[in-house]
């Protein structure tokens, strides 16, 4: 038996302790900017006024049980009569390609040829489309006990129409928001497009969310109804109810309610409320949503501020799940069935995109994990679906990383050499098919046999062709021991505001740490790019969001006069049109000397020179040079998500390697364990030894007493750090490091 076949047995908690997991274009010249297409792209325009104005008779939008035989293109005889001017006195020739109203409609980004020529639909056609082709399929699927319940997607679409009239019995008002907040499930997809189905906005809360912050999200939307998981979220919204106004029903979809109020629904009681709402009712308002109107509301994690309230119209949605579909080449129910397994925030746009309308498009199937999933289950029910997509986010990547490590460390020395021969072959072909070269080695073919099929087995991948990250930065070392074992795992890059994915690596076209090219229908360009060719990336297509709701200054701001969305991040194009992220604007740290210094890079470059470090975050905006603040791999508690003081089992093991004994992060910080503090001092001088220029070199850093964590209010529900929270909170260990006037060249005394 090979080291890694034990991961068979110990993978139940390859997750365990993880944490649930997220502008200004001037009118110079042309030269200015760099621009990838995916198609040959006339300038942006959209119909004409005329077409605009064409009849939308044969938009009707029939109960699919009394015409299932038509097809959805009896629903549009031209993508132009589908589009909606607004409800007020705006006429058509009046649109822009963003709004800041919820009642407002937008210019499409329509193009004359290509993906980007598609005809523009609605949610509810292209759920009648699914249901003609994929009826009869498995649609969702939901454990309870030992047993999957499944539903098909014509039972999927009938829940939906259902929830649909309970809420306009409710009293949901047309462009009102439905908040739900809970862990994913059935009931949540239900909400979500029942909602879009009734008129109003779909719009996902946090389950990490404080009472406070819930308040913030549905007051800004304005939210009619709010669909809650279980008694502790419920707990949330009764905290701050009386200061919604708009607020007229609250419907729990998980457990008993354990007192009876007014206006407080379990779903079975909210699933009934309907019935008297007559089909004909539902498919008038139906009929009136347009492909152009806002019918979801992505609220951004807020990470350097108030969340937004991302505007997404349907046909962003629709048309983002066909590109990005044809893109990473899904495959139809009719050949063969995606399964996807949920678990990640369904209020994040990649878990929204990916789990319900890229696996709607194409019949695949969602299997719903347990709400401990990042807390150990996740990997049975991998093992058990057997997905054949799979996102995750760094994090779980990383947790799934350091699990197969802790196992190796105590396999013995046989099983460890042939698992490190096994990965060097796995490494070696992988680059190399990176590069274009196609041919396989026998000895690939001997660990292939030998180690790769069995850990692809053991984590639940063995039929999973594409395995995905995105929603925050991995590294480099995650990215090749997943290679090593011939797991490639694909980049994807995006944002809220353009409906998920924007650029993506293909199985035949990536790089490590690239995040891949353009999805079809959509061009990236590179603002203002320096020497380097790096700039700020700007995004045009379809999936382009209409606006921030209420918030005209920073749509503004994030949209430029030609309507090229600008991301924040910086970036470049290699000679083959890959993309490479370096760094955020907002994050970028701009020295006393002028010098600006993007700090992930260095962040990463030590975390991998240094295995025991968790989190690190470079200082230096406005300083003479650059700190660090570290953190150590820790256990987490399961129940709160708090960090314990109990290192990781590879923490400790990199420990034993150095000469430590230490089992505790308390054994390590404020420089008791001198061992674990050189050992982070010759990372720290290794990374200086390759920076470009003194600047960008460390100076300082210092190890704090926990890790952070989404409960501690570091990280956002992605694991994306919170920079100006840390920096907030430890503002006085930041001062210390610059209370010297000189600035230091030696951070630690020699160990003994």
């Amino acid at each position: 038996m090979l080291l890694t076949l034990q991961c068979e047995t110990d993978m139940a908690a390859v997750v365990s302790n993880s944490s649930t997991t997220e502008l200004y274009m001037d009118t110079t010249k042309a030269t200015q900017d760099l621009c990838i297409n995916d198609v040959v792209l006339s300038s942006p325009q959209c119909y004409t006024e005329e077409a605009l104005m064409q009849s939308s008779a044969d938009n009707s939008t029939t109960n699919t049980r009394k015409n299932s035989e038509n097809p959805i293109v009896t629903e549009i005889t031209s993508a132009a009569a589908m589009l909606h001017p607004a409800e007020g006195n705006l006429s058509t020739s009046d649109m822009k390609l963003w709004t800041t109203r919820r009642d407002n409609a937008v210019e499409l980004r329509m193009e004359d040829s290509g993906v980007a020529s598609l005809p523009p639909v609605t949610i509810h056609q292209l759920f009648q489309d699914t249901v003609k082709k994929y009826g009869d399929y498995v649609a969702l699927a939901s454990k309870q006990g030992d047993q999957w319940h499944k539903m098909t997607y014509e039972q999927y679409y009938e829940q939906c129409r259902i929830a649909a009239k309970g809420f306009l019995k409710l009293g949901l008002e047309r462009y009102h928001g439905v908040g739900i907040l809970g862990f994913n499930s059935a009931e949540w997809f239900i909400a979500d497009v029942g909602a879009i189905f009734a008129g109003g906005f779909a719009v996902g809360i946090y389950t990490t969310n404080s009472a406070e912050a819930c308040h913030y999200v549905a007051q800004n939307c304005e939210a009619n109804i709010i669909v809650v998981e279980n008694q502790k979220q419920l707990q949330k919204i009764l905290q701050i109810q009386d200061q919604l106004p708009h607020l007229k029903a609250i419907i729990q979809y998980k457990d008993e309610l354990k007192e009876k109020r007014p206006n407080l629904y379990t779903w079975k009681e909210f699933m009934q409320l309907g019935k008297d709402i007559p089909d004909s009712q539902l498919d008038q308002i139906i009929s009136s949503q347009k492909p152009n109107q806002c019918c979801t509301l992505i609220y951004t994690s807020g990470t350097t501020g108030q969340p937004k309230g991302v505007m997404l119209s349907h046909d962003n949605i629709t048309w983002t799940a066909a590109s990005a579909g044809k893109t990473v080449r899904l495959r139809e129910a009719t050949d063969m069935q995606e399964i996807v397994v949920s678990y990640l925030p369904l209020s994040h746009i990649a878990a929204q995109m990916i789990d319900i309308w890229l696996t709607m498009k194409h019949g695949g199937a969602t299997y719903f994990a347990q709400p401990d999933a990042l807390k150990g289950s996740l990997a049975n029910t991998l093992r058990e679906v057997r997905p054949t997509a799979f996102m995750g986010v760094p994090r779980v990547w990383e947790k799934m990383q350091e699990k197969m490590k802790a196992v190796g460390a105590k396999s013995s020395t046989i099983k460890r050499k042939v698992a490190t021969w096994a990965k060097g072959v796995g490494l070696e072909t992988n680059l190399k098919k990176m590069n274009g070269s196609t041919p396989h080695p026998m000895k690939y073919h001997v660990a292939k046999k030998l180690v790769f099929k069995k850990v692809r087995k053991a984590l639940g991948l063995d039929r999973c062709t594409k395995c995905y990250t995105g929603a925050a930065p991995i590294t480099k070392d995650t990215l090749e021991f997943f290679l090593s074992l011939n797991i490639p795992v694909y980049e994807l890059y995006g944002m809220s505001e353009s409906s998920g994915p924007h650029t993506i690596s293909l199985p035949d076209a990536f790089r490590i740490t690239s995040c891949g090219k353009v999805i079809s229908g959509c061009k990236t360009k590179i603002h203002q790019p320096d020497n380097d060719g790096s700039g700020e990336i700007l995004f045009w297509g379809r999936h382009v969001f209409m606006g921030y709701l209420n918030m005209e200054d920073k749509t503004q701001e994030s949209l430029d006069e030609e309507g090229w969305l600008h991301s924040g991040d910086i970036g470049k194009h290699d000679e083959n049109g890959f993309l490479y992220i370096t760094g955020r604007i907002k994050e970028l740290i701009i020295t006393a000397g002028g010098e600006n210094i993007p700090p992930v890079p260095i962040e990463d470059a030590l975390k991998e020179q240094v295995p025991i470090i968790s989190n690190a975050m470079v200082i230096g905006d406005k300083k003479k040079f650059l700190s660090m603040l570290l953190t150590l791999k820790c256990n987490v508690n399961a129940d709160t998500g708090e960090p314990e003081d109990e290192l990781t089992p590879e923490a400790i093991e990199f420990c034993r390697q150095i000469g430590s004994k230490a089992t505790l992060v308390s054994d390590i910080v404020g420089g008791k364990d001198t061992a674990v503090y050189a050992a982070i001092q010759d990372g720290v001088n290794s990374v200086n030894q390759k920076a470009t220029s003194n600047a960008q070199k460390v100076q300082k850093w210092l190890i704090l007493d926990q890790d952070f964590s989404i409960a501690g209010g570091e990280l956002g529900p992605t694991m994306k750090l919170k920079r100006p929270v840390v920096a907030k909170m430890y503002k006085d260990q930041i001062d210390s490091f610059y209370q010297d006037a000189v600035t230091p060249t030696e951070n630690i005394p020699p160990p003994k």
